[in-house]
């Protein structure tokens, strides 16, 4: 298969850096094409052995990949979660996809432990449209099993923040409480012969993609509940219990709320308000639309009103004329929603990640406009936590303002 003129130059810059360093990281936005890029940088680098560790939902388009390449070397593809199922091998080269998934901080996760382990002796490729999308902290934790990252000089984590965070302590029900998400620029800096970083706008993307923010006026009582939840911090019904008895757990609790569902104290869930999706199902009315949701009785909101007009099955959805509707982290990456007319948000996740990553499901080079509506409660709580997850975005948005990807690839 032939390459994109701008996956060529990135290929040969590639090269380079992991010649020189052992590694590279390509910040490369949705559908630009970064699977192909990696594999073909295998390809170049005369691999032997290839491992490609990518979510579940992913190791289908992974693989046509793959295919169309038609490498030359031996090929693994499989999802994070299976890692302990990889047979012991060596492995020449190495891709991380989705890398920011493994920058928990300030402990790392047990998933960046195995990756540390496993990519000891390997050339790695770390692959992600958004490298740090809630704070550049989480580019430790990406990095530091890699021989030769930048901050390999440091034992952990702790002492990276020496240098590299601005660590702010605050009293939690009376405990001091260190932070760490502060991490400054020059993370960036630090990574930047590491990386490459290119945008859609530079491979030549022209979709106008904008969002939305539709009120709904819920029932009632779902403000009635809400006020009293917040009053009280416990709602004894006669068979459940809602209990908000930290601020966390009331801000969960209102989260749901003010969507018209509810989960109790004993795991079980309910709809006690349809407004939202019945809003939804007049405003789009017969047209074919993907959908995201935040908690599982949501779902159920829309299956009551939908009915069979909405499936959670991708090739139904592509094979049909049926709304699909999808978890927002199980579905914010690695799928596309391309035959949507717009995407609809039931909910909003806290997630900067699940904001980045779910809005350009729709996202083609020929797509000209993409649309997405938010819908929120009237006098909920989504629009803060809108603008908390939105305020988030230059820990994306500078990857691709600080190194002018043109410049570093003699792109005119």
């Amino acid at each position: 298969m032939e390459l994109r003129s701008y996956q060529k130059r990135i290929v040969y810059r590639a090269l380079d850096i992991i010649r020189n360093h052992g590694f590279v990281y390509l910040a490369m936005e949705v559908r630009t094409g970064k699977t192909l890029t990696s594999l073909s940088i295998a390809e170049e680098l005369c691999a032997q052995r290839v491992l490609f560790l990518t979510k579940k939902k992913a190791l289908g388009s992974v693989g046509e990949d793959a295919k169309k390449l038609c490498p030359s070397y031996e090929f693994f593809a499989i999802n994070y979660e299976s890692m302990h199922k990889l047979p012991p091998l060596d492995w020449d080269v190495v891709i991380l996809d989705e890398a920011h998934g493994l920058g928990a901080f300030p402990k790392p996760s047990k998933r960046a432990k195995a990756v540390r382990d496993l990519v000891r002796k390997s050339k790695v490729i770390l692959l992600s449209g958004t490298p740090t999308p809630e704070s550049y902290s989480q580019m430790y934790h990406q990095v530091y099993g890699i021989k030769g990252n930048p901050f390999s000089g440091y034992k952990n984590f702790y002492r990276f923040c020496d240098d590299y965070v601005d660590v702010k302590t605050q009293i939690v029900n009376s405990l001091p409480i260190k932070f760490y998400n502060k991490g400054l620029p020059s993370i960036l800096t630090a990574m930047q012969p590491y990386m490459i970083s290119f945008s859609q706008r530079e491979a030549g993307f022209k979709s106008d993609l904008r969002e939305h923010i539709l009120k709904v006026p819920m029932e009632a009582r779902t403000y009635e509940l809400c006020k009293r939840l917040r009053k009280d911090r416990v709602i004894d019904g006669n068979d459940e219990v809602v209990l908000a008895d930290t601020p966390v757990k009331l801000m969960q609790k209102l989260h749901q709320m003010y969507s018209g569902t509810v989960k109790f104290e004993s795991g079980n869930a309910m709809v006690f308000d349809h407004s939202k999706a019945q809003f939804i199902y007049d405003k789009f009315c017969h047209q074919k639309i993907g959908i995201f949701y935040k908690f599982k009785a949501e779902l159920q909101a829309l299956q009551d009103v939908y009915g069979d007009e909405l499936t959670t099955d991708l090739q139904e959805f592509y094979d049909g004329d049926k709304s699909i509707a999808l978890q927002i982290v199980s579905g914010r990456e690695g799928i596309s929603l391309r035959q949507a007319v717009a995407l609809v948000y039931y909910n909003i996740d806290f997630s900067a990640t699940s904001y980045w990553q779910s809005r350009d499901r729709m996202t083609t080079k020929d797509r000209s406009e993409s649309d997405i509506y938010w819908v929120f409660a009237e006098r909920g709580i989504e629009t803060q936590v809108y603008k908390a997850v939105t305020e988030k975005k230059d820990y994306t948005l500078n990857h691709f303002k600080k190194w002018n990807t043109t410049a570093t690839l003699g792109m005119t």
